[in-house]
This record gives C-alpha cells, structure tokens and sequence, in this order.
C-alpha cells in the first residue's frame, strides 16, 4: 500500500531546502515504488515550475512520474497495460483539475514563469498555494496507486 506523510509543513521545508515541488512529489511516492529518495530527487530536478515556463505543474509531473513507475513499461509493450497506465495518468489529472482548476502551472499560479518570479515570491505563492499543490498531489496520486 502507497502512504503519504507530506504536509503543507514538510513541503514548505522542502522548498526552503531548494526542492521543488515535481521533487517533493515523486521522492515523497518513488521509494515506496523502488526507486531511492536520492535517485527520485535527480530524476524529478529538472520539472519545477512546470519545467520552468509555466506549463504543466510540477507537482502533477511528479505525481505521473510515479504512476509511470508503477504501471509503465520497458522494453515490452503491451498495448492493454499501456492504455490502463494513460488511464491512471488521466484520472490524476482529472482529479487535480477538478480541485485547482487546471493542471497548468501558470493557471494555478495566474503568473508566467519565470518572467513574474519575483511577483510569485513577492505573494508568497509557494508558501499559500504551492505546499497544498503537493501535499494533495501527493493524496490524490496514493489513492490512485492503491486503486489495484
């Protein structure tokens, strides 16, 4: 069973420690799935800020990443798994999107970045909206991994 310990609290630490929010997800889901937090916070570094540029959330990459880790495939495909793997990935985005509205960074955030950085830290985003984007990321893809 896929558990969830991420706060509000212990992602603002995260960011404090320079984690971003795709890397609080995925290295908060990745160990249970087999992958170490060390190697989770790699993988996941570069997706931050909707990969900079406002697109799609960080914390919903780090919340695919994970689905992908546990229903994705190798080498092997096998079209049927694939199709329940891209449903997993849908149903989280579904579920994101219906809470905040769209799974766009710049849309969540209503700023581009990382052109209005200084206005988002200015507002404080990361501490009064982007801790509760990945403490539900976080939830709503446990409940999704565990659906099975």
């Amino acid at each position: 069973m896929i558990t969830t310990t991420m706060t509000a609290e212990k992602a603002l630490a995260g960011f404090g420690s320079g984690i971003d929010c795709s890397q609080a997800v995925f290295a908060e889901l990745a160990p249970q799935l087999g992958v170490d937090r060390e190697t989770a916070l790699k993988i996941s570094a570069c997706f931050g800020g909707g990969m900079w540029e406002g697109e799609t959330c960080g914390a919903v990459v780090g919340a695919i990443m994970a689905i992908g880790l546990k229903y994705g495939q190798g080498d092997t495909v096998d079209p049927d798994k694939k199709n329940a793997m891209l449903a997993k990935a849908a149903a989280f985005r579904a579920k994101f999107a219906e809470k905040y509205g769209s799974c766009l960074c710049k849309e969540v955030l209503g700023y581009k970045i990382p052109e209005e950085m200084e206005q988002i830290m200015a507002e404080n985003k990361f501490g009064n909206v982007c801790c509760h984007l990945v403490t539900d990321a976080c939830q709503i893809c446990a409940e999704i991994l565990n659906e099975d």
